[in-house]
């Protein structure tokens, strides 16, 4: 395990101030955060410089009332156009107005924190990592059709990084959730979400690269370190912005969640098995029924 660091890159031009009628944010100013293996993976920007994180970012088989529960993970077939289509109208953005900015924040400026959330109940419930909405003073969710919503936190699992949020005013569609249990190394995979915060429902394709992997993660936006295990490795491009975001498998089943990437390589990022996040979904489902 590496001693953690923090590469500095010199800021950009400041992010111009956005236009209440803009559908998103607009990333301008980044710059890089410490990591020991992973960093997560939330975009935050602020009025001086930007922080850049990575892609922000095993548990009983789901009831129904989080979307329908896939019996298994399906192999590798199907026109994967289509089944992308499908998938991404349960995947939205999040933004949060308010974060704290840690360290970096000299001069506490409030931050705007960009993340991608995963729609996985039929009262507008949105999987997410705890990084991309903690601290938050507002959250607002972007729709597949660009429609923004308020939305507010349900629950949290902070060690673990997953929290739901409940977005009002729009009927969402629900995603699949798969068995993650059942995943194999190898099998094709693919990453949705919004890198940069500008690039909405960017979608880009992988396999299983491992499973049960542990890493070390720094959040310098949320401040401290933490562990997180049992993680599916993937090589699906993972940036900026994704945290929260779906992976999923070539039938449209969510299988993880998108949390993290290495720096010091290529092709190395990590996401949240969906299992794990379950018993916090049924949770909040049976608690909004």
């Amino acid at each position: 395990m590496h001693d953690p660091f923090s590469p500095y890159l010199p800021p950009l031009a400041p992010p111009a101030a956005p236009e209440p009628s803009q559908r998103r944010p607009s990333i301008r100013a980044l710059v890089g955060v410490a990591l020991l293996s992973a960093v997560l993976a939330s975009l935050s920007t602020f009025g001086l410089i930007g922080l850049l994180g990575v892609a922000a970012p095993g548990a009983t088989k789901s009831s129904g009332s989080n979307g329908a529960a896939a019996p298994a993970v399906a192999t590798d077939v199907g026109d994967i156009a289509a089944i992308v289509a499908r998938a991404k109208e349960s995947v939205v953005t999040i933004t949060a107005q308010g974060i704290s900015a840690g360290g970096f924040n000299a001069f506490n400026i409030p931050a705007t924190g960009v993340g991608s959330g995963i729609v996985v109940g039929a009262n507008d419930l949105i999987l997410t990592n705890n990084h991309v909405v903690e601290g938050a003073q507002t959250l607002t969710v972007t729709t597949a059709d660009g429609e923004e919503l308020p939305a507010t936190v349900v629950d949290t699992n902070p060690q673990a990084d997953i929290a739901i949020i409940r977005a009002s005013g729009h009927d969402l569609a629900p995603a699949t959730l798969a068995d993650s249990s059942q995943i194999q190394v190898g099998q094709t995979v693919l990453a949705i979400g919004s890198p940069l915060g500008e690039f909405t429902e960017t979608v880009t394709k992988g396999i299983v690269s491992a499973l049960d992997r542990s890493i070390t993660v720094s959040d310098e936006t949320g401040g401290g370190q933490k562990n997180l295990s049992g993680l599916i490795q993937t090589d699906a491009a993972i940036n900026p912005g994704n945290s929260g975001g779906p992976l999923i498998d070539s039938a449209g089943n969510v299988v993880g969640m998108n949390t993290a990437v290495t720096r010091s390589a290529e092709g190395i990022g990590f996401a949240i098995p969906i299992n794990a996040a379950k018993a916090l979904i049924d949770k909040a489902v049976g608690s909004s029924s």
